[in-house]
């Protein structure tokens, strides 16, 4: 319980730090609100009673103060545009980016899991090598790079996915994952390399120690050892790279959904920051915040179930 109040506390206070930062960088952005709002031909009068019924008179910390009452009662705002609730919007947009994040990362490990296995077994041979060339090449390539090309090859030519949009989940699942694919594969094309070359480092350490060599003497299979003796300790820093690949990929997947025209939350917030809608902006990035901090929580207390050592650290036992 120590442990998990530890990180618990560690998470609030990371929320506050982001959402105050922003709320700060809006404030200080060299545009006006009210004046967008009120219209070219509006007079001064008129942006005077914008700003004070949105309550731009009063300084930040009062604004960010009001802004975290809300939070604590459900409220994330309106638009300042739409009039919608924040929360409505980020709602309708969510499910897209959720199942964009999952498909791409279960691509990502469908990738690593295998090829970095057989890369540590198989150390120093030419599949090694070709694989370890094969990663390098497709790191140093974009994630929106290969997604032109993936849209060339398999919609373009081949047609066998959309170039762009998606179909709710309500209308089929096949139908619903077909507009998903190449989304997800132009990032996990980049992401699985990283996940690979940390699972292929660990494991050849962990390979080389003596109850791994004691399982070889005793004659277990090579599959055994690999999948049940060997991979569990080597997934430590794998696992912890997931996290921050997965809390990362939930504000940088802006720039694939706009690719691909999904109506994600990364759009939203594109379209919000052109917009200078900053309750929508400020909603999505206490979304982010909130989904980057909650996976490295859960990275936290997958540790602590994988190692009994980290939970007693944390807590000073």
């Amino acid at each position: 319980m120590r442990f998990l109040g530890g990180k618990l506390l560690h998470l609030v206070l990371v929320l506050l730090a982001v959402t105050a930062l922003t709320f700060v960088l809006l404030d200080v952005l060299p545009v006006s609100v009210a004046h967008e709002i009120a219209g070219q031909g509006a007079t001064p009068a008129d942006v005077a009673a914008i700003r004070e019924q949105l309550g731009l008179n009063d300084s930040v910390p009062v604004r960010y103060g009001r802004w975290l009452a809300g939070i604590c009662r459900g409220d994330l705002g309106l638009s300042l545009y739409s009039k919608q609730p924040v929360s409505t919007a980020i709602a309708s947009h969510l499910p897209v980016t959720l199942e964009l994040l999952l498909l791409a990362q279960l691509f990502a490990l469908t990738l690593a899991l295998p090829i970095g296995i057989v890369s540590a077994w198989r150390a120093d041979s030419k599949l090694h090598r070709l694989l370890g060339t094969l990663g390098f090449g497709l790191a140093s390539v974009p994630s929106f790079a290969l997604a032109v090309v993936l849209v060339y090859l398999f919609s373009l030519r081949l047609k066998w996915f959309p170039a762009t949009g998606c179909t709710p989940l309500s209308e089929g699942v096949r139908v619903n994952l077909k507009g998903f694919v190449l989304p997800a594969l132009s990032i996990a094309l980049v992401e699985w390399v990283a996940l690979m070359r940390v699972l292929r480092s660990d494991m050849i350490a962990t390979l080389q120690e003596d109850f791994i060599l004691l399982a070889r003497a005793r004659g277990l299979p090579d599959r055994r050892i690999l999948l049940r003796h060997a991979l569990r300790p080597s997934c430590f820093t794998m696992l912890t790279l997931f996290g921050v690949q997965t809390g990362n990929l939930i504000g940088g997947a802006v720039i694939v959904e706009n690719l691909f025209a999904l109506p994600g939350v990364g759009r939203l917030l594109l379209s919000s920051i052109f917009s200078q809608d900053f309750p929508m902006v400020q909603g999505c990035v206490l979304l982010i915040a909130v989904g980057y901090v909650t996976v490295n929580f859960v990275v936290d207390v997958c540790y602590g179930m994988l190692d009994p050592r980290v939970r007693r650290e944390a807590s000073g036992g």
